[in-house]
């Protein structure tokens, strides 16, 4: 920006264009009651939410007066001028995803200077359970810098309406509330660790529970997306079609009911809800040894690999390669004589962006696996993970990258 102001007038304009238009088609669309808030004069917010839906920024612009200063991932700042377009209409802060990124802190420090709101999911991630997931302790200590009102925004019913895994719309009924106010006078009295349990309280919400019924007859589709170990086989691909999902090892049939819940052919199936899979999932890798499983491949997919060019475009270097998971490396074959590695060790950072996609942060270089729609990026993000806890001498560690 030329002048160096974040913060523009046209951002009321266009907030308050755009709360005309998406207002009535969110709540047409998710059936989603927002409560607004009651601040007579609008004043600055730092806004930390969970995160449920690709729709849940729009829902906390809807709740308050003023423009909201959202974190993007660069994905969203890489896709030419619709890129450009975004920043000209909302300025979303970047940052890089599962990276200590100085630059963005200071970015949210120069819009707070300037009277801006901003929001924040502290997880980094939409939840792929129905379960808040982890959220890095340091966001207490970068609340306290803001030194602004911290708001806790919470979103109830967006896993059933639209799990992250899924590409159909339940359905059902959403609904948001701002759960809790702590004021700077109240969190200057608080330690980080007490700020942080507050933050984590007032967001927490867990919808591996009964919360009404969320309908679609192929409710079930594209859970491989956050499956990939069978409770019978172990690690096993799974497909899925309309409400139901299948390991195509042993051949077990599950299904998803409009409930959430899931039942199975196998009379032995230990899981109720996906959270329970989801945890068991990752209990199943915390005790799995990667680095025993180098010499072949633990899983094999076909996908597009890019580089992200930050702020610019994607750069297609591959369409339709191979691409072999091992206990420390990513191989991809291009081609007949041409193989790509992207070795464990030498990578700063794997991470899941949207439903399937893969960022490899390789140094100052970031590159993406796009598969189709039942690619599973996950196991990825977890089997690395896993692997770096036990070489940086933490094999107790349970933290698997989201």
């Amino acid at each position: 920006m030329a002048s160096g102001k974040w913060l523009r007038p046209r951002h009321v304009f266009i907030r308050n264009l755009a709360y005309l238009v998406l207002y009535p088609y969110a709540r047409l669309r998710y059936r989603i009651r927002i409560e607004k808030c009651r601040d007579k004069k609008p004043r600055q917010y730092l806004i930390l939410l969970n995160h449920q839906t690709p729709f849940d920024q729009f829902f906390v612009g809807m709740s308050f007066k003023q423009p909201v200063y959202y974190l993007a991932t660069e994905d969203i700042f890489s896709n030419g001028w619709i890129s450009s377009l975004i920043r000209w209409l909302v300025a979303p802060i970047p940052i890089k995803k599962q990276t200590m990124d100085i630059g963005a802190i200071k970015k949210c420090l120069q819009v707070v200077g300037e009277g801006g709101t901003i929001a924040i999911a502290p997880e980094g991630n939409r939840t792929y359970s129905g379960r808040t997931e982890y959220m890095n302790p340091s966001i207490a200590g970068l609340a306290r810098r803001m030194k602004l009102p911290i708001l806790l925004y919470r979103i109830e019913g967006g896993y059933g309406v639209e799990p992250r895994w899924s590409d159909c719309l339940r359905k059902g009924r959403m609904e948001t509330h701002i759960a809790r106010v702590i004021e700077p006078e109240e969190y200057a009295e608080m330690s980080d660790s007490e700020l942080f349990e507050a933050i984590r309280e007032g967001i927490h919400v867990d919808e591996a529970c009964p919360t009404g019924e969320f309908f679609h007859k192929k409710r079930a589709e594209y859970l491989e997306r956050a499956i990939y170990i069978c409770p019978k086989c172990g690690l096993a691909k799974h497909v899925s079609r309309d409400e139901q999902l299948a390991c195509t090892v042993c051949g077990n049939v599950v299904t998803y009911g409009t409930d959430k819940t899931l039942s199975a052919t196998a009379a032995d199936f230990p899981f109720r809800y996906v959270a329970d899979w989801y945890n068991w999932q990752k209990d199943y890798i915390n005790s799995y040894d990667p680095l025993a499983n180098t010499d072949k491949p633990i899983f094999t997919d076909i996908a597009t690999l890019s580089e992200v060019i930050p702020n610019e475009k994607k750069v297609e270097l591959c369409r339709d390669c191979s691409v072999s998971l091992y206990g420390d490396r990513v191989v991809i074959n291009e081609g007949e004589e041409t193989e790509r590695v992207f070795d464990f060790e030498a990578s700063a950072a794997f991470t899941v962006l949207g439903r399937n996609k893969l960022n490899i942060y390789m140094g100052k270089q970031i590159f993406q696996l796009h598969g189709d729609k039942r690619f599973n990026a996950l196991k990825y993000v977890h089997i690395y993970n896993r692997t770096k806890n036990i070489r940086r001498g933490d094999s107790d560690g349970k933290f698997l990258g989201l």
